[in-house]
């Protein structure tokens, strides 16, 4: 994946019950991303994009065959704030 854009890694927030409840208890924002992205790039894409800092990533694939990631901010950043921000709460 050489010269991808950060908007073409990450696609979209992931809106269900479960990931709301991660915003606010766990500083956790949920994002569908590209399936050929490995967590760096995620990482470099969400920090560029939404102007945070990401203190871990967890990837998966759902049964939908998209590929999630689930990322914790650090201290200071707000996912509620983001979330807020993206449209999601």
């Amino acid at each position: 994946m050489k010269n991808v854009e950060y908007y073409d890694i990450v696609e979209y927030p992931v809106i269900t019950e479960k990931s709301v409840n991660l915003i606010s208890s766990d500083n956790r924002i949920t994002f569908v991303v590209n399936k050929t992205a490995n967590k760096a790039q995620i990482r470099d894409a969400v920090e560029k994009l939404y102007n945070v800092k990401v203190q871990k990533i967890n990837v998966l694939k759902d049964r939908k065959n998209r590929k999630k990631a689930m990322v914790t901010l650090k201290k200071g950043f707000s996912a509620q704030d983001l979330a807020n921000k993206l449209g999601v709460i």
